[in-house]
């Protein structure tokens, strides 16, 4: 009985910090970035026919949505300017990576900070590395973040006509629809 309470109260302690780690994970949110955030799109209108755009996502979000988000971005700056057409001048994806390190004690269950379930400070919560694999084990996990970023020009269609690299904002913000925000 006592093997069986045992062998549910570490299943239990391994699935709780896996699953508030996927809560974490959740795709980009569209919107404005606000101030102190990290997630969200900006613009800045450098010339009268010129802005520079980003968008940066959260640590769940995949290059590939990052990039659309731009895309989508960048349309919605040329219709709201009053144009129909846009080209992109400069066009990057940064991708960060940082690591989390999650800790798991045999005796205690897994800690994410210098104190356990019973307040008895234990500073090599903090690392596993400082007293080796007798103290317990600790997983690596790598996250990587996106922040994509451009310059558009925006253009007549006169402009666009003579133009082979240009994007019609319309036809863009038809396609590309932002998805629906988190309930």
């Amino acid at each position: 009985m006592a093997k069986r309470f045992q062998s549910r109260a570490v299943g239990a302690a391994i699935a709780l910090p896996l699953l508030v780690l996927a809560a974490c994970q959740t795709g980009p949110a569209y919107r404005p970035r606000g101030p102190g955030e990290t997630v969200g799109y900006t613009d800045q209108q450098i010339t009268a026919n010129r802005y520079r755009v980003t968008f940066s996502g959260s640590s769940g979000s995949r290059r590939e949505q990052v990039e659309e988000f731009l895309m989508r971005r960048a349309a919605e700056v040329a219709v709201g300017a009053g144009y129909d057409y846009f080209t992109f001048d400069e066009r990057d994806t940064d991708a960060r990576t940082y690591y989390r390190t999650t800790f798991f004690d045999p005796e205690f269950g897994p800690s994410f900070g210098p104190y356990d379930r019973f307040d008895f400070y234990r500073p090599y919560y903090w690392s596993s590395y400082a007293f080796g694999p007798a103290w317990g084990t600790a997983d690596v996990i790598p996250v990587t973040r996106y922040t994509a970023y451009s310059e558009i020009v925006l253009l007549t269609p006169e402009q666009a006509r003579d133009n082979a690299k240009a994007i019609p904002a319309r036809e863009v913000l038809a396609r590309l629809v932002p998805p629906n925000p988190p309930a």
